[in-house]
């Protein structure tokens, strides 16, 4: 499998997977400005919706959109905990966070990152990051260690990476400590440290 990818951008939590997975893949970085990869093609051509991720299977067939990729990962590398059984309640769960993150917390997240928003529109933002986080900061205040319960899944991949831009956009987790803890945990796995070292993150 081949990872399209920008450093930093939702694709990372992808990237983190195909790490938990631990089987061999490869990666190309994407300018999402220009849509040319690093080996000088033109991304349309990979994803004509221009975003990442994009990840390219081994017959040539191109999936897109994150949650899509991260689920079809795991499911196809048997990886029940990252991705509880279908039809179960815990694979339901997962999906209800993966949808949350990408419907609520990285659509709230968009203005800031989009040029000529005035102060006022980034400031709008961020409250209506904070009221996402503080959703996140309930559902994290039992106890438990990830956001469906005691195991890390694709859900997890996904909220790390996006709860991480706060650290771009001036939104500090201190407000949120249950969230922060979250996300100091996550970044401490070895599949996170690698993916941050390999987009030049780290």
């Amino acid at each position: 499998m081949k990872l399209y990818y920008s450093p930093g951008a939702c694709s990372m939590a992808s990237h983190v997977i195909l790490h938990e997975i631990g089987k061999p893949f490869e990666i190309e970085k994407v300018n999402t400005k220009t849509k040319v990869m690093d080996s000088g093609r033109d991304y349309w051509a990979i994803n004509p919706k221009g975003a990442v991720p994009a990840l390219e299977l081994g017959d040539g067939e191109i999936l897109t959109e994150g949650p899509a990729i991260l689920q079809y990962i795991a499911d196809s590398n048997g990886a029940t905990e990252l991705a509880p059984p279908a039809g179960t309640l815990a694979r339901a769960r997962v999906h209800e966070m993966l949808s949350f993150v990408g419907s609520e917390l990285h659509k709230a997240f968009s203005p800031l990152f989009q040029p000529g928003k005035s102060d006022a529109e980034k400031e709008a933002a961020r409250e209506a990051v904070g009221k996402k986080f503080g959703w996140l900061e309930t559902c994290l205040s039992d106890g438990r260690a990830y956001l469906t319960g005691s195991a890390f899944t694709v859900a997890d991949a996904y909220a790390f990476v996006v709860a991480s831009w706060a650290n771009f956009t001036g939104i500090s987790l201190a407000a949120w400590p249950n969230l922060k803890a979250y996300v100091e945990r996550i970044a401490a796995r070895p599949s996170v440290q690698a993916t941050l070292k390999a987009e030049g993150l780290a």
